[in-house]
């Protein structure tokens, strides 16, 4: 749910400081721009929606991101430990320490109802927004088949003169109703101008003539796109106050600039009659739910006044004006690119693995795992076929607790920070939740008994960058090191789904990413649990407690059977605080074992 708010959270600033940015390049730019130009970069607001669609990971935008990260949550290292250099090679015997659960509860300030409150109420704004805009389009609905066909052959010839005048194609129809006082227009795909009922009685030709002029120019402009876009913004962002003055500054600057668009067509005389035709209008407002979806001519004697001031003021733009515009926009168009992908790494759907599926067979393994959620994914080369319990949860991405020492490990070995025979560490004295953290501890003892300071000590050997360059380079999960760096892989930034465990273990195994053969085989050796007749079985658990409750239980590994491997994840949890890596271990070993595996 945190991470839901997050993206709402993360996706306002980002809009609302683009809002801010389009208001100032308007304020201070404003001579140097046209008044289409400057309805236009409103279009902007649109692409942060877009980016929440476009696969922004893969190009590469993720390093600069989690730097900013790191900066946005404040996260400090800390004092590095001391570390002693006499090692001891304590690779040879299988270890149960690997079973057992060595973990310590991340405390979360803010109650989860606090998380469900908020986000409770913007769901209900949001379903509340949605209900609005589909009734302002039943309105419109209403409209149109109430409404009556203009049938007068002078008013038809002058709908297509305009027409020409303005370069529209389109079939366009024109109605006549009594739910406006105001001409607008509406139908994206069919469009339609409605006039006000007994217009020919209260406007000359050519007062008509300009209103067919302005309104064919919204149809020609898409500006009824651009207003269901405006509106998807307000709805997803209803509660932002500094949207809502935006959408205000769209529709006046959009009038603006249709009445630009008009008066290029017209002489010096027709510029006074046009703006007397709009004078007419002022105030002759329609139904505010069709104000959101049907531009018009009309409008309120405050914007009327600002728009016969253009008018007054108008003179077609230099050559010189329209590539200054052009220059502004496209600056600002860098911009926005830039902050598009802020916005979807920092706060985008990166915890969901796509798996394209394939080579798998998905089967139901319901009965082992009672009173959990959970997964189960089985890797076999041999006939290169996963066997994955809960699609779903398979592909959710997750923190990966203390199974990521794993790599940790590999991580300080090829950092030469510890070596394979020079990898004790001095314990410092201060006491710690368990007895078997509270000694010395050398890298096999550390991994068995999950000895959080030993790795929190290498991680700050090896260094935040120098982490982040492997965790790329392996490509670990979502490679978010954005939290403390003594805990950003508890319950915190970095997440890593059950297939992706797995995948890792065969690259792993296979020293697919060209890392020294010693490290690989000594931090396998190190998490060696147990062997048996017909194999050996290697792994780590995690278990990731929040507020004192175990709610992330996991098991990851490989079965050895002579030339033959067999590589699985499983992910168990549950609210009421039992899911341990232990757990998740015994489950993982039932189903290997039903399976004849180990």
């Amino acid at each position: 749910m945190d991470t839901m708010l997050m993206r709402i959270l993360v996706s306002t600033i980002v809009v609302s400081l683009l809002i801010f940015i389009i208001l100032l390049i308007k304020k201070l730019l404003n001579n140097h721009m046209t008044v289409k130009a400057q309805y236009h970069i409103w279009y902007f607001l649109g692409i942060p929606i877009l980016a929440t669609i476009l696969p922004w990971n893969n190009f590469h935008f993720v390093e600069g991101t989690q730097y900013l990260k790191s900066l946005l949550f404040f996260h400090r290292d800390a004092p590095s430990m001391s570390k002693g250099m006499n090692g001891v090679d304590a690779f040879q015997e299988p270890n149960s320490d690997l079973l057992h659960d060595f973990t310590v509860s991340v405390n979360k300030s803010t109650p989860d109802f606090v998380y469900h409150t908020f986000f409770t109420v913007w769901v209900i704004g949001v379903v509340l927004f949605v209900v609005a805009a589909v009734y302002s389009n039943y309105q419109i609905y209403q409209m149109k088949k109430s409404s009556v066909a203009l049938h007068n052959q002078k008013l038809n010839e002058l709908l297509e003169v305009c027409k020409e005048l303005v370069g529209v194609k389109s079939n366009v129809r024109l109605r006549e109703t009594s739910s406006i006082t105001s001409p607008i227009t509406v139908g994206i795909f069919q469009p339609y101008i409605f006039l006000p009922s007994k217009t020919l009685e209260a406007f000359s030709i050519n007062e008509l003539k300009y209103v067919f002029l302005h309104e064919l120019h919204h149809h020609k402009s898409k500006d009824l796109v651009v207003n269901y876009i405006m509106w998807m913004i307000s709805i997803i962002y209803w509660f932002n106050p500094v949207v809502w003055y935006a959408i205000k500054r769209i529709r006046i600057d959009r009038e603006l600039a249709c009445d630009a668009s008009v008066l290029n067509l017209l002489d010096e005389s027709g510029h006074i009659e046009y703006g007397h035709t709009i004078i007419r209008f002022a105030d002759k407002k329609y139904d505010r739910t069709l104000e959101q979806f049907a531009p018009g001519i009309g409008g309120t004697k405050k914007q009327i006044k600002q728009r016969i001031q253009r008018i007054a003021n108008f003179s077609s733009d230099s050559l010189l004006l329209k590539w200054k515009s052009k220059v502004i926009c496209s600056v600002l168009g860098i911009i926005v690119l830039f902050l598009a992908p802020i916005t979807t790494v920092i706060a985008g759907p990166d915890d969901v693995y796509q798996f394209s599926g394939k080579k798998a067979v998905y089967e139901d393994l319901s009965s082992y795992f009672k009173g959990y959620k959970g997964s189960f994914v089985l890797y076999d080369p041999s006939k290169n076929q996963y066997q994955i319990y809960n699609r779903e949860m398979s592909e959710q991405r997750i923190s990966p607790n203390s199974t990521y020492k794993i790599y940790s490990a590999l991580f300080a070995l090829e950092s030469n920070v510890i070596s394979t025979n020079n990898n004790n560490q001095v314990w410092d004295g201060k006491i710690y939740p368990y007895d078997e953290w509270n000694q010395n501890q050398n890298l096999a003892t550390a991994l068995g008994r999950s000895v959080n300071w030993y790795f929190q000590n290498t991680d700050r050997e090896v260094g935040r960058k120098q982490l982040q360059d492997y965790f790329h380079k392996i490509k670990y999960g979502n490679e978010d090191l954005s939290g403390n760096l003594d805990s950003y892989w508890m319950e915190s930034s970095l997440k890593i789904s059950p297939i992706e465990q797995v995948q890792l273990l065969v690259q792993l195994e296979e020293n697919q990413w060209g890392f020294k053969a010693e490290n690989i085989k000594a931090v396998n050796k190190a998490i060696l649990i147990d062997e048996q007749k017909n194999g050996r079985l290697y792994g780590k658990t995690g278990t990731g407690m929040i507020n004192g409750k175990n709610v992330n239980g996991w098991f990851i590994g490989f079965v050895e059977k002579g030339e033959d491997r067999f590589y699985f994840a499983i992910n168990i949890q549950n609210k009421d605080g039992h899911a341990q890596g232990s757990k998740a271990a015994e489950i993982a070993k039932q189903i290997l074992d039903h399976k004849k595996i180990y």
